[in-house]
């Protein structure tokens, strides 16, 4: 007997496990959302991975880059056969395999300080926002951009020279601690009024990883990132399932009222 020739309530679909935890109307709410992700890196690829699998209607996918063989460790786009194609292109392929009623807008665009604000304002506005990308600059803008705009949003901090997931943990801004971006980011945004911005950040102090001397530029100059920071496989993916399991229990509404520790 196949699947086809079962009886209508022995049929299954993707969103039942979805549905006994959630319930019809926080789910339907969670189908009915959109939500952009600004970066299809090693957090951000992971995060639309678990948004699109937990059932959100429509994600707004912004990235810059194609994807490189030191991507593979991480990145849900990454394989040997997808380098050098568009991460956003690839991510969209992924979707539509894991959710195909997930509606898509693509941006291969870079972001830049100039343009970053009129490329989102141009964009269906989202019901919530994802900061996965790198530099401090542009995510300072985002957070302003949201901030202005009223849009929740989570921006995530630095996975890089760190080794402990159980050091993750959700913060605003103000209160983190021991991360270098945190901090340039912390004083940034008291510099700029930017209040209460959401974060998924780690308080593991990051390694001191020496580059490898065929690594280090002749001239003397200062290494490149992608030679300066290592990630460890799990880190990124974790931030990013994290993070979009925040967004999926704020967009439906859901907390676990008994997962509280009772006094001893």
């Amino acid at each position: 007997m196949t699947e086809d020739t079962l009886p209508a309530e022995a049929q299954e679909s993707p969103t039942d496990r979805l549905r006994i935890v959630m319930g019809d109307e926080a789910l339907e709410r969670v189908q009915n959302a959109r939500v952009m992700i600004l970066g299809i890196g090693g957090v951000g690829s992971n995060c639309a991975e678990a948004l699109a699998r937990g059932g959100v209607g429509e994600l707004v996918l912004v990235d810059r880059d194609v994807v490189a063989p030191s991507n593979i460790n991480r990145q849900a786009v990454a394989f040997h056969s997808t380098v050098g194609r568009p991460k956003t292109e690839v991510m969209a392929e992924l979707i539509a395999d894991i959710n195909p009623e997930c509606k898509l807008t693509l941006v291969h665009k870079f972001l830049s300080k100039e343009n970053l604000v009129p490329t989102l304002a141009a964009l269906p506005r989202p019901d919530y926002v994802v900061d996965a990308i790198d530099t401090v600059s542009q995510k300072l803008i985002v957070a302003q951009w949201c901030q202005d705009e009223g849009l929740p949003e989570i921006s995530s901090m630095g996975g890089a020279n760190k080794l402990n997931p159980e050091r993750l943990r959700f913060s605003t801004i103000e209160k983190t601690k021991s991360d270098p971006l945190c901090k340039v980011v912390r004083k940034e945004c008291r510099k700029r009024g930017i209040r209460g911005l959401q974060v998924l950040y780690s308080s593991e102090v990051p390694l001191p990883v020496t580059p490898r001397r065929r690594e280090l530029p002749e001239d003397g100059s200062r290494p490149q990132k992608g030679v300066t920071l290592g990630t460890m496989s799990y880190m990124p993916p974790i931030m990013g399932m994290m993070i979009a399991g925040r967004v999926i229990c704020e967009l439906a509404g859901l907390s676990n009222e008994l997962d509280v520790q009772k006094p001893l």
